[in-house]
């Protein structure tokens, strides 16, 4: 992916001579209304381990996933619940935000690693629930799915195909997770799925006169494709129970970005001419505890800038990002920039800034 960047737009040049040209103003896209939903259910990481050491009869020692994950809770969808609900749940509380009816909105993104079903688009489900009228599609990339759905709709705007737009998740990556496992390779095989949570994340985007989305850029290394992912649905495994869980290798997934994350984040850096202290808040998609802190390590950037959600949330997938923007949208000043780092299976690495205007 082409990095794009505005942080040389501005406002037009004064001309030095009669009628030389003005420099064209770069139109910009801000994100104008948040949202965020939680599942009510709360799920202990002993409550869990018990269950599955009951259920598959492997002999789990007490504290095991806490100790190796960090994450003491996660939310589960309940009965009734989808990808969709959350999201909806989500979406509603953007749009009041951004003082807007759902029939304001143009484009509707749903921008998920999950999905109520193979097809249709997922998006139509959400945009009946709302009640809106918009062109509407699904936008996937794993974990990078909400920042893929919000740089594409941005594109979108930008392009004039639209003027408004609604990227949700609706993240229901719990509903994947083997609690029988066979054996023990089977459970250390589907073990990064115990880290999983549930929720929900929307923001609106619109043009801003400043600030906004001022740049992105993204990195893929496909040839990792197999490290992780739910192998059924598709037309390889179309059918069939046992490919319908997660299966991942994560420590496949951290050292590929510990080999390249590093040198995205200095080429963001080095591109926008910015430092670590310029940025009020980063925002990092967050899988585990010790993830995180090798995260901080690698990279350098300082853990008072981080909003850390993983201890009580888990890995909620793409909405990951989202819910960290919803816990610090409301103290933000003009002016305020905010770097979004995303990491999803495939292998892809996103970074973008964005500038409260």
């Amino acid at each position: 992916m082409k990095s794009q960047s505005a942080f040389d737009s501005g406002s037009p040049c004064v001309p030095c001579v009669p009628r030389a040209p003005r420099v064209p103003r770069v139109p910009r896209v801000g994100i104008t209304g948040v949202g965020a939903f939680l599942p009510e259910r709360v799920v202990e990481s002993e409550r869990l381990r018990r269950h599955v050491s009951r259920s598959s009869g492997l002999p789990l020692p007490e504290g095991l996933f806490e100790r190796v994950t960090g994450i003491v809770t996660r939310r589960a969808a309940g009965p009734g619940e989808y990808a969709s609900t959350l999201a909806v749940a989500a979406a509603r509380t953007a749009l009041e935000r951004a003082g807007l009816d759902p029939l304001d909105i143009d484009l509707l993104v749903f921008a998920s690693a999950s999905r109520d079903m193979v097809e249709p688009a997922t998006a139509h489900i959400v945009q009946a629930e709302l009640g809106s009228r918009a062109h509407a599609l699904d936008v996937t990339n794993a974990c990078n799915s909400f920042v893929n759905g919000i740089d594409t709709a941005r594109a979108m705007i930008l392009a004039g195909r639209a003027r408004r737009a609604l990227v949700v998740t609706g993240e229901t990556p719990s509903r994947a997770v083997r609690h029988d496992p066979a054996d023990p390779a089977a459970f250390r095989a589907g073990f990064a799925g115990y880290t999983f949570g549930d929720a929900g994340a929307a923001v609106v985007l619109e043009p801003v006169e400043r600030g906004g989305i001022l740049d992105v850029d993204g990195e893929t290394f496909s040839e990792h494709w197999r490290a992780g992912g739910i192998p059924g649905g598709g037309s390889r495994r179309p059918r069939g129970d046992e490919h319908t869980y997660f299966r991942g290798d994560g420590s496949e997934l951290r050292e590929v970005f510990e080999k390249v994350g590093a040198s995205v984040l200095d080429r963001v850096r080095h591109r926008t001419g910015t430092e670590w202290t310029d940025f009020r808040h980063i925002l990092v998609h967050q899988v585990t505890v010790p993830y995180l802190e090798r995260f901080t390590e690698v990279t350098g950037v300082p853990g008072d800038r981080l909003v850390v959600t993983v201890p009580e949330l888990g890995n909620v997938a793409s909405a990951s990002i989202g819910i960290q923007l919803d816990r610090i949208h409301g103290g933000l000043r003009p002016g305020d920039r905010v770097l979004f780092v995303g990491l999803g299976g495939g292998v892809s690495i996103m970074t973008m800034v964005w500038e409260q205007a």
